[in-house]
């Protein structure tokens, strides 16, 4: 996998200041990556372009 610390990360627009239950997204080369925005060194999850289309697709329908 791609070194991921060189993406740039962009927080969820429905977290909240006080840092509650949020993710982070990342677009690169080898697909989107998502993790925890309260464990940035945690595990991420990579997934291909077309996937994350697929559920943000699904989560603006709603």
């Amino acid at each position: 996998m791609s070194n991921i610390d060189s993406h740039a990360w962009f927080k969820s627009s429905y977290s909240g200041a006080e840092g509650g239950q949020c993710i982070e997204v990342a677009a690169g080369a080898a697909g989107v990556f998502v993790r925890d925005s309260k464990s940035v060194a945690g595990p991420v999850l990579r997934v291909s372009r077309e996937a994350w289309a697929g559920l943000v697709g699904l989560a603006s329908e709603k």
